[in-house]
């Protein structure tokens, strides 16, 4: 278990000093603690149970009772989930005081918000729309709250700059916690109602299954993405000359891919294309990789294998889509004097024509061991006298736009020493681009 330095554990105690001194007050709060009762207990097991499914932490129920009680009642909700056995890995205790007391001042601050804004009466007697005034502007305190504290935190236990710690905190969490809102504004009315608390639970299943689904899906995402970066980088290792230069065309696919107005799944898969277009590079003999001196025929043919081999590699991958049609294709021109299979014109794929672009254009605006970096506009320069024979002039026409608005800086991939010109990377295409 990784040790919390010494200043976070000040700066943990120094949270939990303040959020005890929100529950000072509560022995003379008049409040219903049947009700606090029972909201911390639904916390503790929703929490438990989405911690264990879903990961996460699970916040209407906490917003609930920052909208039915009064603000020391609020925050002693989330003290019993504390208590609990750790659902997932066994966690440092500081780590768990933390999360505590983070979550103590969290609520506490909502509730005050809310309960001043008039919100008690509002939620007994809901007016909509203007019962969601109070109830906003609680989740806005709630949410300010947790932003303040997480970047604290990022300074001082990871390491993250200051000027850098709370950048984008706030506006990532807002619509989450906004939808965990609503859903406590509605128990809350629901509670108060004559239906009672019971209808009240009724809320929680649909945020649970939404919960799940949501932790499925970035589950999901997450092996797609250790998917990919296990390929990327086992290409890397074996052919450390166009380290780097992946990652950077699946960018320059994803910038032509936007200009072009591909919706987000397309944008996301000729990221995928553009990353792994030299995956098949592992069914390449290493030493005609890393060879230096001219290629024999029969050694150009092994290594033109490569995107047939890229293909068959990710063939049974099915969340990449139409990316392995770019991976089998990328090399193939618009004059039919490609390869593998020669196609001409709308015979190659979109996604490998937009590869395709992307690839060549890395290779000449990056610096190799055999040549320098060539400038933007040169490379563009080339990319269009080339345009209708090799290339698809819309893409590069995409391409083009894209660098005028985000511009481009590419980095040096070449780990060999200087004077090392492998024959592979020598050999080039019409623009000087490796092939």
């Amino acid at each position: 278990m990784e040790a919390v330095p010494a200043r976070a554990r000040a700066y943990v105690a120094c949270v939990a000093l303040p959020a005890g001194c929100c529950l000072w007050p509560l022995p003379g709060t008049h409040t219903r603690w049947w009700a606090l009762a029972l909201l911390a207990a639904l916390y503790a097991a929703c929490e438990h149970v989405v911690r264990r499914r879903a990961g996460g932490t699970f916040y209407p129920v906490l917003l609930a009772g920052a909208f039915l009680l009064p603000p020391p009642a609020a925050a002693l909700v989330p003290l019993p989930a504390a208590l609990l056995p750790p659902a997932g890995p066994r966690e440092a205790p500081v780590r768990r005081v933390w999360r505590t007391a983070e979550q103590v001042l969290a609520v506490w601050a909502a509730a005050r918000v809310h309960w001043a804004l008039g919100g008690r009466d509002a939620v007994v007697a809901p007016a909509f729309p203007y019962v969601l005034v109070p109830a906003g502007a609680a989740v806005l305190a709630f949410c300010l709250v947790l932003a303040a504290l997480d970047g604290g935190i990022l300074v001082l236990a990871v390491g993250v700059p200051a000027r850098r710690a709370w950048r984008g905190l706030l506006s990532r969490s807002l619509a989450p916690v906004a939808v965990h809102g609503l859903a406590g504004l509605m128990m809350a009315v629901l509670w108060r109602s004559p239906y009672g608390p019971v209808s009240a639970l009724l809320v929680l299943l649909p945020m649970c299954v939404s919960c799940w689904v949501f932790a499925q899906y970035h589950r999901e995402r997450a092996a797609h993405q250790a998917t990919i970066r296990a390929l990327v980088q086992a290409v890397d290792i074996k052919d450390g000359y166009t380290r780097g230069h992946s990652e950077r065309v699946g960018h320059a696919s994803v910038l032509i891919a936007r200009e072009l107005g591909m919706d987000g799944e397309r944008v996301e898969v000729l990221r995928f294309a553009g990353i792994l277009h030299d995956v098949g590079k592992l069914g390449v003999p290493t030493r005609l990789l890393r060879k230096n001196g001219p290629l024999t025929p029969e050694e150009r043919r092994i290594i033109e294998l490569h995107p047939e081999y890229g293909h068959e590699m990710v063939r049974g991958i099915s969340f990449l889509g139409e990316a392995r049609a770019a991976i089998l294709h990328h090399h193939e021109r618009l004059d039919g004097s490609g390869y593998p299979y020669g196609l001409v014109g709308t015979q190659i794929p979109e996604c490998a024509r937009i590869v395709a672009v992307a690839d060549v254009f890395d290779a000449m605006t990056s610096t190799r061991s055999y040549s320098r970096a060539r400038p933007v506009e040169t490379a563009l320069a080339e990319l269009e006298r080339c345009a209708g024979t090799q290339f698809d002039p819309r893409v590069v026409t995409a391409l083009t736009r894209a660098l005028d608005r985000y511009g481009w800086h590419p980095a040096v991939t070449a780990d060999e020493p200087p004077g090392a010109v492998p024959a592979a990377r020598a050999d080039t295409s019409t623009t000087g681009a490796p092939r």
